[in-house]
């Protein structure tokens, strides 16, 4: 398999077999759900959730809308979340007594500018399954203003592993002025330094996982720092964040098992399956960067065809940008978890439909923090890229340090 194809699937994360299955959410490449209709009256009604502005749209207007709408069936829960300089405001909005779409309330308000926006929606039928979607968007900025979104969450806590990331919304060719006008600072102090991954990509990390406990602070001063001719910075900032427990899990993809530690000490071995002979699973550490209890896997949008698109995959932990995700998996038989490899690249655990905290994915969901690490090993695939989500740790120290522009 290319290179390419072997990206796409390896984001369609999903443990599943062409019979019916992939896991998780609707993002870039990998396991993602479908950005439109995929039309005929046979389909079950919550299958359908438009979201409008389009998922992935850049530069939306301040004066557009926010809409989510059902044709059919009824929208179960709408959230809808503002991101700006790593703060999280929920945009108040309502359900139509018909449940058939959302609308913010009193009318709406202006968007904010230079922001991200993410759109989380689920959808019952009249036999009480559930469908979900999850899109995001950016606002417009000033031609003459660069901004960077960046994680993790203000004053949140995370796993050892995290990556402080910024993706700037142009290309930046002063780099070190720019890099330099971040800080990234620890306590207990720690050495921190910035990698850049092409020109509008800035991660920044330790020289090893971060010890619990740790307060992490992130200050940003671009507001007017010269990121490229004629542009200029626009955010002043300071956010923090804390360490959590340290939780890391190795993935044997050909033991098809998962050890579990928490603080060193060994808490469970789960039976996993992971990817199949032709899609297997990549090798490396991968950061946890989100956590969805519900989302919608589509293989037309990672270039399986009609492989598989399942509405309803439980638990999904996304493990890279391309998609590769660790989820519950209730199509498969139970028999295969701990002894064969079916996915499309991702990290299959036994759930139910519907999910449940009794089953293996369901107790490894609640105890998962953005910032975790899972590893696989013994996969017959390529190491992930270190640009390939937060894969940072895939780099030695000295090839890091490399990567920053003021040295």
């Amino acid at each position: 398999m290319n290179h390419v194809a072997k990206r796409a699937r390896a984001g369609s994360a999903a443990v599943l077999t062409w019979a019916g299955l992939l896991t998780v959410l609707a993002v870039l490449t990998g396991c993602t759900e479908g950005a439109s209709f995929f039309g005929g009256d046979n389909r079950s009604p919550g299958e359908v959730i438009r979201i409008v502005p389009k998922d992935g749209a850049e530069n939306v207007g301040a004066r557009s809308r926010i809409e989510v709408t059902v044709p059919y069936g009824r929208l179960e829960r709408v959230k809808v979340t503002r991101i700006e300089n790593a703060e999280h405001e929920e945009v108040p909005g309502r359900i139509a007594e018909d449940g058939h779409s959302w609308a913010p309330k009193d009318g709406g308000r202006r968007l904010g500018l230079a922001a991200k926006y993410s759109v989380e929606a689920v959808a019952v039928d009249g036999d009480g399954s559930r469908s979900a979607r999850n899109t995001t968007f950016t606002t417009l900025v000033p031609k003459d203003r660069f901004i960077g979104y960046f994680k993790p969450e203000n004053r949140s806590t995370v796993g050892t592993g995290m990556i402080v990331s910024f993706n700037f919304n142009r290309p930046v060719r002063h780099r070190a002025a720019v890099e330099k006008a971040i800080r990234v600072t620890a306590r207990p102090a720690v050495e921190v330094i910035g990698h850049w991954f092409g020109k509008d990509r800035l991660d920044f990390r330790p020289a090893t996982y971060w010890k619990p406990g740790t307060e992490v602070t992130v200050d940003v001063g671009l507001r007017d720092v010269k990121g490229a001719p004629g542009v200029y910075g626009s955010q002043q900032k300071k956010v923090t964040f804390r360490v959590g427990r340290s939780q890391t899990s190795v993935v044997d993809a050909r033991a098809h098992t998962m050890e579990v530690r928490s603080n060193g000490e060994l808490v469970s071995t789960v039976p996993i399956t992971a990817g199949a002979e032709r899609t297997t699973t990549y090798n490396g550490k991968m950061v946890v960067s989100e956590l969805h209890e519900v989302t919608r896997m589509d293989g037309r949008t990672v270039g399986f065809g009609g492989e598989y698109d399942i509405k309803d995959v439980p638990h999904a932990i996304r493990l890279t940008k391309s998609g590769t995700f660790l989820h519950g998996n209730y199509w498969e038989s139970p028999d295969i978890f701990g002894s064969e490899n079916t996915s499309h690249g991702c990290i299959g655990l036994r759930d139910v439909k519907g999910g449940s905290s009794d089953t293996p994915a369901g107790w490894f969901f609640e105890r998962t923090l953005v910032g975790d690490v899972v590893e696989v090993i013994n996969s017959p695939d390529t190491t992930v890229a270190p640009d390939n989500g937060l894969g940072g740790w895939n780099l030695a120290w000295g090839r890091w340090k490399a990567g920053s522009a003021l040295r």
